[in-house]
């Protein structure tokens, strides 16, 4: 049995770090409190309220986070 990921990805660069979420292109009504996701060691991270994936592009290199 195969699962299909219904949440969100957010491909981040290095510039948009640090990594939060609700991020600013969601819509208001969805709004969360506002966790922020460490992105520099996996190169990814969850958002643990709704699920969205913020993923690093591949090449950026987080500097000072």
């Amino acid at each position: 049995m195969s699962e299909t990921r219904a949440d969100p990805i957010v491909q981040l660069q290095s510039s948009d770090l640090p990594a939060f979420c609700p991020n600013p292109a969601m819509p208001v009504w969805s709004h969360h409190p506002r966790v922020f996701l460490d992105v520099s060691k996996t190169g990814q991270g969850m958002c643990p309220y709704c699920g969205t994936v913020y993923v690093l592009k591949a090449g950026e290199i987080p500097q000072g986070h």
